[in-house]
């Protein structure tokens, strides 16, 4: 007669497209407890605020439970026109090695009709071989890099002649600033695509802060240009957030400027490092941000099914 083996708590995933108030707390709870054994966040800055604020077009949360403890989380946001839908997803610390990660992953293939991208943010070994087993290839890769920072060692901005700088006014500048990057990002979706619901949700973050915020106008106020920066407090982080130039202010230094000022801004308030997410096959600016002491920090890897 043998002992009965230990009963396994059920597991279960529940898919919906909008978080309540606890749910969302026990999210960013699970979010991080993970960042803590990780070293960084697994769902992106753009997914951490649609937690919250009911639905939004495109985007569904999975909860993951086992019995009746939230243990894993994913979230799936289907807004690109063009691109497969593309996940995130995180399994608590201490509930690995049970396949709750697979089940996820395998919920967010069926959520999406198995045409499907996910980030690997860090690139972690276990996050790869998910992605094998699950059948995924290697799609993007975007680069973390870091640099130092003084002010004594960034270099006068040269801005082309004709063009001010001041910086971004809540409410009054929203929509020129949206046309702006919009124009700026056609080719990125992920950034170009940003609503005023986006912006609202990253103007109501502690970390925001117009000051930080530079505009660069032409004579006829016309918003040729802008360098968003970010401070990560509890890091001792400056973060070069966006920089982008409408197309037709392109090729002229404007970028190169607009990146100096943002940076000794980020120096003058004291913090010893910036940091800043760059795509590795944009060779032109991974070029420029080396040129400006820039090296590689960390790697975020995409992968996705075969179309």
């Amino acid at each position: 007669m043998t002992d009965a083996a230990p009963a396994v708590p059920p597991r279960s995933i529940q898919t919906l497209d909008a978080l309540t108030e606890e749910q969302a707390d026990a999210v960013l709870a699970l979010l991080a407890d993970a960042a803590r054994a990780d070293g960084q966040q697994a769902v992106s800055e753009q997914g951490r605020l649609q937690l919250r604020g009911g639905p939004r077009d495109g985007v569904r949360h999975l909860l993951l439970d086992v019995g009746g403890e939230l243990v894993g989380y994913a979230q799936l946001e289907d807004t690109d026109p063009v691109e497969a839908p593309a996940g995130e997803l995180v399994v608590h610390p201490g509930h690995r090695g049970h396949g709750h990660g697979r089940a996820l992953g395998t919920a967010l293939l069926a959520s999406s009709g198995k045409r499907l991208r996910v980030w690997a943010h860090g690139g972690h070994a276990a996050a790869r071989h998910l992605a094998q087993v699950l059948g995924l290839t290697l799609f993007r890769e975007l680069r973390q890099m870091r640099r130092p920072l003084s002010p004594d060692a960034i270099a006068e901005p040269a801005l082309p002649a004709g063009v001010t700088v001041r910086t971004f006014e809540p409410g009054q500048d929203d929509a020129e600033w949206l046309a702006a990057n919009a124009e700026a990002f056609a080719h990125h979706p992920e950034q170009g695509s940003l609503t005023q619901r986006d912006l609202d949700d990253r103007k109501a973050e502690p970390w925001f802060d117009p000051s930080g915020f530079f505009l660069a106008e032409n004579a006829a106020g016309e918003l040729l240009g802008f360098h968003w920066t970010k401070v990560h407090a509890a890091e001792g982080l400056g973060e070069v957030y966006v920089v982008g130039v409408r197309p037709a202010a392109q090729g002229t230094g404007l970028g190169k400027a607009l990146t100096a000022i943002g940076l000794r801004h980020l120096a003058a308030a004291g913090l010893p490092t910036a940091m800043l997410y760059v795509d590795a096959d944009n060779k032109a600016a991974v070029s420029v941000y080396e040129r400006l002491g820039f090296s590689t920090h960390e790697t975020d890897l995409m992968y996705r099914t075969e179309t």
